[in-house]
């Protein structure tokens, strides 16, 4: 380590990047801030002092207004969009949180902190010391020297990156390290704003520098050029010379480095504890303050951790009285956890339980899979702080026998249940002979419906609300992996703690949630449909549907004989064998070998990106790249599905079990997984054959599908009230040829099929707030085309143009938007003066009451049809939903009368809409013949 080794850090570059890291799922904590960028800028300080070891460091920060190139050039950086204010508000936090670092911000007026930092650098360069110029932006390559290191911090998939002089040589491909700035004036800087010369990008300036050195070299030089090339450099000759001095960073700003104020000192422990107290940083309090560090509770604890009093329970609920100061656990919290292992000891509970109206209750397993895993025991909590549990053997018919004493408790219609992810225990006991009945409270799907953008779990849950810090699973069973144990390995005393710790937290949340849903107005959406579907589901699951196993082991054969011979076709295109797995070698192939033109980024590694939306782009134009793309897909095939889900089949049944997440997409829709039967492509031969390999579950069944026909057009449709989309379904129109005659202003008889199927793009782009740019791509159009079709139909659509309007005006004044059935979802950026997080919460707004409507309706229409099929003592089986799709093992005797049943429901679980609702139904010996 050296002996004097300086951190210099570009403060706004870190903080605008830890912001943007967690863009699509913002850290917000229970005050409704943002701590995303404050989450981001800590960690990162913390890891540089704790990896980095610096023996001094300073952190630089621009002021505000303008600098002295604005003077020069008024249009510097004036295309960048605001600031987000959840940046504007973590500022003055982060400048506390460096204080508590003890760490001096250096700051100048009139310069930037570029300039700061490159003076800075210079400075303790000649007094000794190795420098490290913090941040991810480019320009500051241009300060390395001996002794002064451009350190990139490390990104989601990279490492941490240093680079002296040979890197940064390498990586511009110049001569000498000034020439970064020579670069900048000939390329410019979309960023800044720094113009630079019209038609020199990074190749051409490259090569122009090793030629004349300079930007003034090339100037000077300019009539050797030829053709464009030279009328654009003599005419802007001038604007280059300008970029090169904006971008150049002043090394004699006036700021003198004082060594002594940027030494490493100890960290101001009791500042950051209230800071990190403050923001509800408990993770970071223990990473950077260690587990003693968290204060002593104080008060009589009669008001929760913001002030406020604590929140009503019903009457059946004690009220929870969290301390308001300090992180509680289960060593500093007083609780009574009893352990119940004698039939007396169960009897005696189970009356104590029965005569309760709320009722919470987890179970303990031996793994996350709720078809395969074996019960280890149940945990019971009636009130705050006190909890009960009842180990069960590994003999299963010991188990069965108490667990069955249990089953009048559990099936008793009158009892609320409140569980946290009550669809897994609910499962489970089914398996045991328990069908969990009357009232739900789940407190995971509660908090989804309260803000369906973070996160769900328990642990989250319980610091959230009740300032609570759970015991961690892994400290019972160690981490994932092959040496991970069962909890069946796990003494019971400690089993005993963990598992009515869960039951109890699980209570504690349950008055706190319920009265968020009653704040919000989302009790009836909870209680009427959201609780109701997890009985659904986990009937779904339950049920499971048969696989055609020996069908897939056929088909696998099949795929490799047609994965080989696209593999050899790819080897004589390209004239030399690879790995066509390998990204990095499949992008050298292509674009060093083959010549294809690269015109994106390359990754940070440095490598040509070969995803499949840049390949996709080529495919059309080249037909390696084609090639390479059918290969991934069959190759995808084989190993996400064929060669695997016939080792997902139950054991126990000879079924597939996949699960549902109900608290994950924020739009209200259901995803699957384990597997994940929704994205099994329909659209391709090898996708379709799959679905040949779900199956009745005997002879007597046959499977039927159910489909929603164009649902969310149909809703925008409904939602909008446009004149011209409702009168196209109501009659009877297909409504991609009725738009493509408004559009291209034709008789719906003369539309071709490629106007239609631009149509049809058009149509569901526009759900999703596409604009021109992505349709042009979409329909291999120019981007002015796209916007014209656009133009168009907005015109032919006056209706619908003037809902997406008014719903982003409504979501601005709301700050939420909602669905037909009165799902809410928060909007926190809609109103950011940053363009790219408002235009992207408008997009939000638009689609979300359509989806979250369509997500609605087909959950309302599962619960309904299978109240259907209890009331008429239907035996047939609801197995699978994949979107707006419904798949039932039919027995063959009731086969007409669950059509009517199936469509009726459908049809109808939105009853008070306008325009009609389609439902297509098949039937078939497997999925695909039925879909």
């Amino acid at each position: 380590m050296a002996d004097k080794k300086l951190f210099l850090l570009d403060a706004f570059a870190l903080i605008y990047r830890s912001h943007f890291a967690f863009i699509n799922r913002p850290l917000v904590n229970s005050k409704g801030l943002d701590v995303s960028a404050i989450t981001g800028f800590t960690n990162t300080l913390w890891d540089v002092l704790q990896k980095e070891k610096p023996t001094h460091i300073a952190i630089c920060f621009d002021m505000p207004g303008g600098t002295f190139r604005n003077e020069v050039f008024p249009e510097y950086k004036a295309n960048r969009d605001e600031q987000p204010e959840a940046i504007t508000a973590a500022i003055p936090i982060i400048k506390d949180i460096i204080d508590g670092f003890k760490i001096p911000i250096l700051a100048l007026p009139n310069y930037e902190a570029d300039d700061i930092a490159g003076a800075i650098a210079k400075q303790a360069e000649k007094e000794g010391f190795e420098v490290y110029l913090m941040t991810p932006d480019k320009d500051y390559a241009q300060l390395v020297s001996d002794n002064i290191y451009l350190y990139k911090p490390a990104r989601t998939g990279n490492d941490v990156q240093i680079l002296g002089e040979k890197e940064v040589l390498e990586k511009w491909e110049i001569q000498r390290v000034s020439q970064v700035i020579d670069m900048l004036g000939l390329q410019g800087d979309k960023v800044d704003n720094i113009p630079g010369i019209p038609g020199i990008g990074p190749k051409t300036a490259q090569k122009l520098l090793a030629q004349y050195n300079t930007v003034e070299g090339l100037i000077e030089h300019a009539h050797e050029l030829k053709g464009k090339q030279k009328e654009r450099v003599i005419e802007f000759a001038e604007q280059g010379k300008l970029s090169k001095e904006l971008a150049t960073i002043d090394i004699n700003a006036p700021i003198k480095f004082e060594a002594d104020a940027c030494k490493v000192e100890e960290i101001d422990r009791e500042k950051l504890g209230k800071i990190f107290k403050e923001l509800e940083f408990r993770t970071i309090t223990k990473r950077i303050l260690g587990d003693t560090y968290a204060p002593k509770p104080k008060g009589d604890g009669q008001m929760d951790l913001f002030g406020n009093a604590a929140p009503k329970a019903k009457a059946a609920v004690p009220k929870v009285a969290p301390p308001s100061i300090g992180d509680r656990n289960i060593e500093n919290t007083p609780h009574k956890y009893h352990l119940i292992e004698t039939p007396a000891q169960r009897l005696e509970l189970i009356k104590r339980l029965s005569a309760e109206k709320v009722l919470c209750f987890d179970t303990e397993t031996t793994g996350l899979d709720a078809n395969e895993a074996e019960l280890v025991g149940i945990a019971f909590s009636i009130k705050p702080f006190e909890g009960y549990y009842v180990p069960v053997p590994a003999d299963q018919d010991e188990a069965k026998s108490i667990v069955a004493e249990f089953k009048e408790l559990l099936e008793n219609p009158g009892t609320l249940k409140v569980g946290q992810n009550l669809k897994y225990d609910m499962l489970l006991m089914k398996w045991y002979g328990v069908e969990v009945a009357g009232n739900l409270f789940d407190t995971m799907i509660a908090h989804y419906l309260v803000e369906p953008d973070l996160r769900h779990n328990l642990n989250y849950l319980a610091e959230t609300y009740l300032n609570y810090k759970m015991v961690s699973i892994e400290t019972l069973i160690g981490k994932r992996g092959k040496n991970q144990l069962s909890m069946r390995d796990i003494e019971v005393a400690k089993v005993k703690e963990y598992a009515s710790e869960d039951a109890d937290i699980t209570l504690q949340l349950y008055p706190i949630l319920e009265a968020k849903l009653r704040e919000m107005d989302l009790e009836k959406l909870f209680y009427e449909i959201e609780m109701p579907l997890v009985k659904v589901l986990t009937d779904t699951e339950y049920n499971g549907v048969r696989l055609d196993v020996e069908m897939l082991k056929e088909y696998s054969k099949e795929l490799a004989i047609d994965i080989a011979e696209a593999e050899k076709l790819i080897y004589k295109e390209a004239g030399v064998r690879f790995n066509i797995a390998s990204p990095k070698q499949v992008g050298e192939v292509l674009f060093d070998r083959l010549k294809i033109p690269y015109r994106w980024r390359k990754t940070k590694t440095g490598q040509y990106s070969t995803n499949e939306e840049k390949l996709a782009e080529l495919a059309a134009n080249h037909k390696i790249v084609n090639d390479i793309l059918y290969f991934r897909k069959l190759q995808k095939l084989k190993s996400t599905y064929v060669d695997a889900l016939p080792r997902m089949v139950n054991p126990r049944t000879g079924r597939i079990h996949t699960s549902y997440n109900q608290a994950r997409a924020a739009t209200g829709r259901l995803s699957s997984e384990n597997p994940n039967l929704q994205n099994i492509p329909i659209k391709d031969k090898a996708g379709r054959k799959i679905r040949e390999a779900f199956i009745p579950r005997d002879e007597n069944h046959i499977l039927l599908a159910a489909d929603y026909s164009q649902i969310e057009l149909r809703l925008i449709a409904e939602i909008s009230k446009d004149e011209a989309m409702l009168h196209a379904f109501k009659n009877g129109h297909d409504i991609h040829r009725a738009t493509a005659a408004r559009v291209y202003d034709v008789p719906m008889e003369e539309v071709t099929a490629t106007q239609r199927r631009n149509a049809k793009t058009v149509n569901f782009s526009i759900i999703y707030g596409a604009g021109s740019t992505n349709l042009s791509k979409q329909l291999g159009i120019k981007r002015a085309e796209a916007k014209a079709l656009i133009d168009q139909y907005f015109k032919q659509y006056s209706g619908l143009k003037n809902y997406m309007d008014t719903v982003v005006k409504d979501a601005r004044q709301n700050g939420y938007v909602i669905t037909l059935k009165g799902r809410k979802r928060v909007l926190r950026d809609i109103n950011s003066r940053n363009a790219f997080q408002r235009t992207n919460e408008e997009r939000v707004a638009i689609n979300t009451p359509i989806q979250g409507s369509a997500a609605d309706m087909i959950k309302v229409a599962m619960i309904n049809v299978a109240k259907a099929f209890e009331k008429n003592n239907i035996q047939s089986k609801m197995i699978l939903q994949v979107h707006d799709e419904l798949v039932f093992d039919v027995l063959q005797t009731e086969l007409e009368e669950v059509k009517v049943i199936i469509e009726e429901e459908m049809k109808n679980a939105l009853p008070s809409i306008e325009v009609p609702i389609l439902v297509s139904m098949d039937t078939g010996e497997n999925w695909l013949e039925a879909h």
